[in-house]
């Protein structure tokens, strides 16, 4: 009889061993599956959100003009992605919007947005839809004053909150003016206008179309605007929402660089839209037209100096707190890798 290597016992014993290696190996396997089907479907771009939410705005008249020809429904149509478009008043409110998921996209002053940045919220800005006159200061067409230095100790109405307010901390700071040498009221836009034409203010501060339909209706006169204190108008979307749906992003660009070049090219028509969205005269609608710049859709060198100098002001406004990273602040909120794959070159004036 042949000699027993191990015995029945020893056998178990091996055996048990081996079985237990293999099944440490298999479950090893099995987890190592589930991790790799898990993890790129947790962090890969996905085709598609169920709809896309988009805001459109009376400072984004291309916004106006893709909610009229239904340009994004039709690009997306092959795809079943609904397109919802919700009204924005202001960038704070295309700020809040963005945070709280009410909309995808959404229309922002750049300055807005740097605040919005430095406050911690995820957000980029990926194309310039236009470079708009943000924002002016207006007095009566009868008032004696003409410049910025005249309404120290003066009342001006303006409403915090807006870019207008922050066009009017801006052109204050740069005319070397400090907040306290005038008396700032309250006022929502329109009650701001009243209050000038009754005298009750020296000044207002506020933004198209509200500029123009005062000036054209009630012959207001401007004393004071500068586009660039409030940088261009960006379309921005979260980091979250462009990392997961970079093609979303890209094709909305296409779109909106499309609409950009057709409003050049129309700009009666484009007049037409924006009075019948704004529900505002055809006049109104010219003159706020006439004062949008669509040239450029890339921030160019003078964007990003105009922007990083708003920095000390939000600072000196207690607006900001300083931080190191401050520095780095433009670039981070400003990514041009969607739009420039799209624009072989910008448009010139």
């Amino acid at each position: 009889m042949p000699e027993e290597l191990f015995s029945a016992k020893e056998w178990i014993t091996i055996g048990g061993r081996a079985m237990g290696k293999r099944i440490v190996r298999l479950v090893t396997v099995i987890m190592s599956l589930s991790i790799s089907l898990a993890v790129p479907t947790l962090l890969r771009a996905e085709p598609f959100p169920l709809e896309l939410k988009i805001d459109y705005a009376d400072f984004n008249a291309i916004s106006l003009v893709l909610k009229k020809f239904g340009w994004l429904e039709k690009e997306f149509q092959s795809d079943n992605l609904p397109v919802r478009w919700v009204f924005s008043e202001g960038s704070n409110q295309g700020l809040d919007n963005l945070a709280s998921g009410g909309v995808d996209m959404a229309s922002t002053s750049a300055v807005a947005s740097v605040l919005g940045k430095a406050k911690g919220r995820p957000i980029k800005a990926v194309y310039i839809f236009s470079h708009p006159e943000w924002a002016a200061f207006l007095v009566t067409q009868d008032s004696s004053v003409k410049t910025l230095l005249d309404l120290k100790g003066k009342k001006i109405a303006v409403t915090p909150g807006t870019d207008s307010y922050l066009f009017f901390l801006r052109a204050l700071h740069e005319a070397g003016i400090r907040q306290r040498d005038v008396v700032m009221v309250s006022k929502p836009p329109q009650e701001g206008l009243e209050a000038l034409q009754k005298r009750e203010v020296t000044a207002w501060v506020g933004s198209d179309y509200h500029c123009s339909k005062s000036q054209l209706e009630s012959g207001s006169r401007e004393i004071y605007t500068k586009s660039e204190l409030l940088g261009s108008g960006y379309l921005t979307v979260t980091e979250a929402f462009a990392a997961k749906y970079p093609d979303v992003v890209a094709r909305v660009i296409k779109v909106y660089e499309s609409a950009r070049k057709w409003s050049i090219r129309h700009p009666d028509d484009l007049a037409t839209i924006y009075a019948d969205a704004a529900k505002v005269s055809l006049p109104v609608a010219k003159l706020v037209v006439s004062r949008i710049d669509f040239s450029r859709a890339i921030p160019d060198t003078q964007d990003i100096r105009n922007l990083k100098q708003t920095v000390p002001v939000l600072i000196a406004e207690n607006l900001l707190k300083k931080s190191t990273k401050l520095g780095t602040l433009v670039e981070e909120l400003i990514d041009t890798s969607f739009a420039a794959t799209l624009i072989n070159k910008p448009l010139s004036n």
